[in-house]
């Protein structure tokens, strides 16, 4: 295998190891604020959920991310060097400011970034983009609209029970919420730089068709987990604490929600954020309580992390692979 092939799988799985550091944190933000898992168990209990995904939700986004958005036929080692540089430099910016930023859309902006350099938009399956743009607004409002009703309709169920039994019961049930939302994390997020590596072994005559090896998938899951373990701590501050208090009732309405959102869209084929999608529920099961129990000072700036993704991360690997074209003749 040349070595060039081999950076690019080595700063894949460094960018899945990124992905762990922000996005993968969404899996066990509620659960570890909430105190009903340490962190390290619930990084485990995660991790064990992400690789479940795979047996039970397949590999339709990982499909999608190595087909559905750009034209195969012009990707080369180099295009994907450029485009996993883009997609890191801005996660691990944000990352590093502790933003809840969409590790999916950066990757999807490295992605267009040097196709557009190439030959402008004729490279582009705009239905895809379109779609995952569209996503970037519906994501966080479904979210928030079926984390706002499921509350609503527990504080209605357990309206004449005490605050304890209400606290001891969903501390139990935020195991099978936090499971199920991973669930759905694995079956949508962790599947990116799968189709990355994917389509770079297939562009380069690794593999004589487009499909995710095994080890591709067993090394993905596992450098989101190490992420997660080594650095999402920011980003679970933010996310668990920062957008409103929350008690095992408000973690496991939120995870619920947010799972049922990801899953529906992961079943379907489509690459959501599940940053997008739990910030969404955390802030539409604060909202039951009243409206300025949600920190909307800390929303906006989420939410403005979120527009910038997809151009920032595209005008980084735009840059890259043109001064690449400057020094590598063909690419």
């Amino acid at each position: 295998m040349e070595i060039i092939v081999i950076v690019c799988i080595v700063i894949a799985l460094g960018f899945d190891f990124m992905n762990g550091m922000n996005d993968a944190a969404n899996s066990i933000a509620t659960i570890v604020t909430t105190r009903v898992l340490s962190p390290k168990m619930a990084v485990l209990w995660a991790a064990f959920w992400n690789f479940a995904a795979a047996l039970i939700l397949g590999l339709h986004v990982a499909n999608t991310i190595g087909s559905g958005i750009i034209n195969p036929k012009i990707v080369n080692e180099y295009f994907i060097l450029a485009s996993l540089i883009g997609g890191v430099s801005w996660v691990y910016f944000c990352t590093h400011f502790g933003l809840p930023i969409s590790v999916s859309h950066a990757l999807i902006g490295g992605l267009i970034g040097p196709a557009i350099v190439i030959g402008g938009t004729q490279h582009l399956i705009m239905s895809g983009i379109i779609k995952i743009v569209l996503f970037i607004f519906l994501s966080p409002l479904i979210g928030f609209i079926i984390g706002f009703l499921i509350m609503s309709l527990t504080m209605l169920i357990f309206k004449n029970k005490s605050p304890h039994k209400v606290d001891s019961f969903f501390r139990g049930m935020q195991l099978f919420s936090s499971a199920i939302f991973s669930l759905g994390h694995g079956g949508n997020d962790a599947q990116k730089t799968m189709g990355i590596i994917a389509i770079l072994l297939y562009s380069t005559g690794y593999t004589t068709y487009f499909h995710v090896p095994g080890w591709v998938v067993i090394s993905a899951y596992t450098a989101i987990a190490l992420g997660t373990y080594l650095g999402g701590w920011k980003v679970i501050k933010t996310l668990g604490a920062g957008l409103t208090d929350l008690k095992p009732v408000h973690g496991f309405n939120a995870e619920t929600a947010g799972a049922i959102t990801v899953i529906a869209n992961t079943l379907a084929g489509i690459p959501v954020s599940t940053t997008h999608t739990i910030t969404g529920s955390i802030m539409g099961v604060g909202a039951t309580r009243r409206l300025s129990a949600v920190r909307w000072g800390v929303a906006t700036h989420i939410v403005t992390a979120w527009f910038l993704t997809i151009p920032a991360a595209m005008l980084i690997a735009m840059l890259i692979y043109w001064v690449m074209g400057l020094f590598i003749p063909g690419i």
